[in-house]
């Protein structure tokens, strides 16, 4: 997919377009949006999310335009743009500056004239019941002092604090929708022209008979309501604010402007020019001073500092860095001035991509979520006929008596006639109802928990790709990990290295031979056992090697030399003190070949040149060389082991092994323990061969593995899994493996994977360390659990406040005013989004130290510092009723429907 130009970004088959989408007040308002949107020809998706004010449309480019799709949303009675893609923008689209703002002021207005409201009420009230045989007052005729004074305070109240009320309101009607504007509308609407009406009765009555009398009115209703409900969206849009504070925080990583040095064509630095960002191509080099973001992904081209990666890998430690070294963008350098050599810029960047991942994720749904803002888009409707019900309902049951004892209270209380409180007490209800009902909670359930969750999760290094892998992940059951780059480091590496018997070769002049005679070599354990050479020789130069020819399959063979000279600058004796060159010398001169050459350099030194074979056994064979039965043993005990042993011969002679294994990472078998704890099965799936997937299997204490898999019976395995009813999660990182993580229910990429396969992924771990796996299933629980309780809470709110609201109670003298079921209202949104807010305290398990002993006895190294997980996690699983049987303490294993036991090859 290719950014053309802002907010939008097209690919072979269509377009999509990003927009800023504001003025909706409710799930109604996303239904209304999204139906309108998918009625048009050529718009493919459309996904509204109320939390982020935020719209992604995918049409047809050749059927409809940007512009087009603009104007229908604008049409719908919504303020539209499109979403920008300079930082600065979108961290200000984040903040919500301008709705805190307007709602702001519309409560102060409020609550500027609906104090001096709620006193003048409270006054009235507590003098009648003081006295009550006082007649009520009047003024003019029909028109009491109490009326007099809430009429001039509701008024102001009515046109200016709640005109944002009407306006949406006004809008949504005009395009045959409804919203939370509308009910709000409606009940202070009501409120109002009701109370008018019945004091303009009053007073034609009192002109025409003399009956002095002053109704009962709602005037106290609308500044009470607009109040409660201004201060409700005031506080929802700053929480709102709060749930973007991950994705703010992130865009604000991101720098602008950068310091790009040019050199000469001697390579000499010959000028620093601050530029920005946009400007900079791959190749670049740039300055990097202490204290400041490093702009672009790139590695290291001169010197050393420390560098604080926390925010990309949720890691509090800074990270060395030298000549090299890769370092992010968005980062901070903390030390040394550095220059570094651009290898990503723009969109291509690290950071640039967790922010499009997060602002995907946040934009997306959970199914849950479709359900609610399908419920959402009948809500309103509903709400209005249940109010217009309630005040019939109440008309007929007032009239039979059936609140006799209330509206005897009533019209003790008030001077009210029979009729009179029968007609304010329908209303009243009537009223409550359009005020308590709340699809605003309905709607931010879900949304603002995905918001915060997969925030948190971006901070800690887990990028969830939107609300449908959160909710997928949390149940799955089965997790099956790649073996190479997955569960082992991926490279092969030098495990240890042994002589054969008396040979009069030291182990560093050992090493120094074979790392010299690998170093021409391009497979991998060829470099693995030259790079291990240089670092055990703390050295970066070998000696020389010279008609180096290979044999692929078998082995190499090759002449070394320069080894003395490289010997005398870094063997040391057991004090730690260099040695006497005259030693290794006259080891040298002892074993002089045919071969032999001398070099002087101011003083006699002796060259040897050593024939050199590296292999297999065949190898060796081949070129005469006899590998004895106690070699074979000590080879075939590591092959056991899924390792690899590699001959050396020096001379003619066979003078030791080189143990070349792609090592067990040491989180490994920690994470697989956890994931049992968890009641999940784990399986090692793998194109290795089955000694070497056993060998690794046993050691992470994984008891299936399924091994010499090509590529698509990965799929199909995946498959096998999903059609007995398991929810798989595949983990890996290979191009080989992305078939396979898109087939899975939940592919989960580690970081350091290639691109393919963070793209086919729902979940991308930053940090190449398989304990994030568990991480990244325990922060979806948490996060679906919090959407169900936002989910059940909105639910049972309404099921139990609308019937109150409609007066259910009343027979046992238990009724609310609109002003307080305008209060609960307000309550309902605002106590969801903090309920989701508290994810915000969840905290990636923390690192201790801690001696592990898996369950085949095999201990996991004391320095590894493991998630202090066992002891927080477990509690919260209990054993599940599925598909798993439990053979041991940590042992699980697959069964088919029929209950036999499915392993492609269990591990003894």
């Amino acid at each position: 997919m290719t950014q053309t130009s802002e907010g939008i970004n097209k690919d072979d088959g269509g377009a999509v377009l990003h927009l800023t989408v504001r003025g909706m007040t409710c799930s109604s308002c996303v239904h209304a949006i999204e139906t309108t949107l998918m009625k048009r020809a050529g718009i493919k998706y459309a996904s509204v999310a109320l939390a982020t004010s935020s719209a992604k449309v995918a049409y047809d480019a050749d059927a409809i335009g940007p512009r087009d799709i603009v104007e229908i949303v604008e049409d719908a009675g919504f303020e539209v743009s499109v979403a920008p893609d300079d930082p600065q923008n979108k961290i200000a689209n984040l903040d919500y500056a301008e709705e805190i703002r307007k709602w702001r002021t519309s409560f102060l207005i409020s609550l500027i004239f609906g104090i001096p409201t709620i006193s003048v009420n409270l006054g009235f009230f507590l003098y009648y019941k003081n006295h009550p045989d006082v007649n009520r007052c009047c003024l003019l005729p029909g028109v009491s002092i109490e009326n007099l004074l809430l009429f001039l305070l509701c008024t102001p109240v009515q046109f200016l604090g709640g005109r944002y009320f009407y306006v949406g309101a006004f809008k949504a009607l005009r395009h045959k929708s409804a919203n939370m504007d509308v009910l709000i509308a409606m009940a202070t609407t009501v409120a109002y022209l009701y109370s008018v009406v019945i004091v303009i009765i009053a007073m034609v009555i009192d002109a025409e008979h003399g009956i002095h009398v002053s109704p009962m009115t709602f005037f106290d209703t609308p500044p009470m309501l607009i109040m409660f409900v201004s201060l409700g969206k005031w506080l929802e849009y700053k929480a709102k604010a709060k749930t973007s504070s991950a994705l703010a925080q992130l865009i604000s990583l991101q720098c602008s402007e950068a310091i790009l040095v040019r050199f000469d064509d001697e390579g000499h630095p010959i000028s620093e020019d601050e530029i920005s960002v946009e400007l900079l191509h791959k190749g670049d080099i740039l300055k990097i001073f202490p204290g400041t973001k490093i702009p672009v992904d790139g590695v290291v081209y001169d010197g050393i500092s420390m560098v604080d990666e926390s925010i990309i890998t949720g890691e509090s430690m800074p990270v060395n860095k030298k000549q090299g070294d890769h370092v992010v963008g968005g980062t901070i350098n903390q030390h040394g001035n550095i220059l570094i050599q651009a290898t990503r810029v723009g969109s291509d960047t690290t950071l640039s991509q967790i922010v499009r991942l997060v602002e995907e994720a946040q934009t997306s749904k959970a199914p849950i979520q479709r359900l609610a803002d399908k419920i959402a888009g009948y809500f309103v409707p509903i709400i209005i006929v249940l109010s217009v019900l309630t005040l019939v309902i109440h008309f007929i049951l007032g009239y039979s008596g059936y609140f006799e004892n209330y509206l005897n209270h009533c019209t003790s209380q008030t001077e009210l006639s029979e009729h009179a409180a029968i007609l304010q007490l329908a209303f009243s209800c009537a009223i409550s109802v359009l005020c308590i009902a709340c699809p605003c909670a309905l709607g931010l359930a879900t949304p603002t928990a995905v918001m915060v969750g997969t925030g948190v999760g971006a901070v800690n290094g887990i990028l969830i790709k939107g609300g449908e892998p959160l909710e997928v992940t949390q149940k799955v059951d089965v997790v099956v990990f790649d073996k190479t780059g997955t569960i082992t480091q991926g490279t092969p590496r030098v495990v240890t290295n042994a002589l054969f018997g008396t040979t009069g070769y030291t182990a560093h002049k050992f090493l120094a031979i074979a790392g010299t005679a690998e170093s021409h070599s391009e497979h991998p354990y060829g470099i693995a056992i030259t790079r291990y050479a240089k670092t055990v020789l703390q050295s970066e130069q070998l000696g020389r090697c010279n008609h180096f020819e290979s044999v692929p399959g078998y082995g190499l063979t090759c002449k070394v030399s320069g080894i003395e000279e490289l010997l005398t600058s870094v063997v040391k004796d057991d004090s730690g003190s260099f040695s006497n060159a005259m030693l290794v010398l006259s080891e040298a001169v002892d074993k002089l070949t045919p071969d032999t050459k001398t070099v002087h350099t101011g003083k006699p030194v002796a060259v040897i040149e050593y024939n050199v074979l590296i292999g297999k056994r065949d190898w060796m064979r081949q070129n005469g060389l006899t590998v004895t039965s106690s070699m074979d043993s000590a080879m075939a005990e590591h092959e056991d082991m899924g390792r690899t042993a590699v001959l050396v011969a020096i001379n003619g002679q066979l003078i030791g092994m080189i143990i070349v294994a792609d090592t067990l990472k040491e989180e490994a078998p920690l994470a697989v323990r956890i994931l049992h704890g968890m009641d999940i099965a784990v399986i090692l799936l793998t194109g290795d061969n089955a000694k070497t997937a056993t060998a690794i299997a046993k050691q992470s204490g994984i008891t299936n593995v399924c091994a010499e898999v090509l590529p698509s019976e990965k799929v199909n395995r995946i498959k096998e899994l999903q059609v007995q009813g398991h929810t798989v999660a595949m983990v890996g990182d290979g191009v080989n493996d992305s078939p396979a993580l898109a087939q899975a229910d939940v592919g989960i990429a580690i970081g350091s994977g290639t691109d393919i396969a963070v793209e086919a992924a729902d979940v991308v771990l930053i940090k190449n360390d398989l304990l994030y796996v568990v991480a990244a299933i325990d922060l979806s629980k948490c996060t679906v659990r919090r959407i169900r309780i936002n989910f059940g809470f909105a639910i049972i709110y309404n099921i139990i406040t609308i019937p109150i609201a409609a007066g259910i109670l009343m027979p046992v003298c238990v009724m609310l005013e609109p002003w307080m079921a305008a209060g609960v209202m307000a309550a309902s949104s605002i106590s969801v989004i903090c309920s989701s807010l508290l994810l915000k305290l969840y905290k990636k398990p923390k690192h201790n130290k801690l001696d592990v002993v898996p369950r085949n006895g095999l201990p996991v190294s004391s320095d590894y510092r493991e998630l202090d997980y066992l002891a927080s996690i477990g509690p919260k699983y209990s054993e599940k009723q599925s598909k798993l049987r439990k053979r041991g303490s940590s042992e699980y294993e697959l069964l088919s429907p029929e209950g036999v036991p499915l392993t492609c090859g269990s591990v003894p």
